[in-house]
Order: C-alpha cells, then structure tokens, then sequence
C-alpha cells in the first residue's frame, strides 16, 4: 500500500499513457491517409499538429470524430500533469 501512496502519480500517467499509441496512430494514419505504419516513427509533426487544432482538414468521415476524442484525451493529460505540478 505504500508503494502505491509513493508511486501514485507515475502509476495513473502510466496507465492513462498506455493506449496513447494507438489513439496517436490512428489520428496520424487520418491525417497523413495512409495505412502503413512507418507513419509513427517518422518525425512529421507540422501536418499533425494543425490538424488537432484545426488549421487542417481532411475529408474522411471518422477524422472529426477522432480529433475530437484525441483532443479530449490530450486534455485529459494535461489536467492530470497540472494536478501532479499542483499537488507535488
């Protein structure tokens, strides 16, 4: 029980990190349109990064959809690190 009281914080970013990857993947995939999975490790972030806050579209169903959720994600993150800078 005292590991968890110490480690609390890393344990909670490592399980709400977790899926990250794929939730990355597939907005990367949408927004580069391409299913080949080279597209994660390659270092193209300009075309992303318009793309989460909207600068860029593309015409696919599921892209609004799947921003939306990774923004929500994201802003999740961001909440959870503002919490651990706040109460540590």
């Amino acid at each position: 029980m005292d590991f968890i009281k110490e480690h609390g914080w890393l344990i909670l970013f490592f399980v709400w990190g977790l899926p990250l990857t794929y939730y990355r993947s597939k907005f990367r995939k949408l927004v580069y349109q391409t299913d080949n999975w080279l597209i994660n490790i390659q270092p193209k972030f300009i075309k992303e990064t318009k793309a989460l806050l909207g600068f860029y579209h593309v015409e696919d169903i599921n892209f609004i959809k799947q921003r939306n959720f990774y923004r929500l994600y994201l802003t999740i993150y961001l909440i959870l690190f503002s919490c651990y800078l706040y109460f540590n």
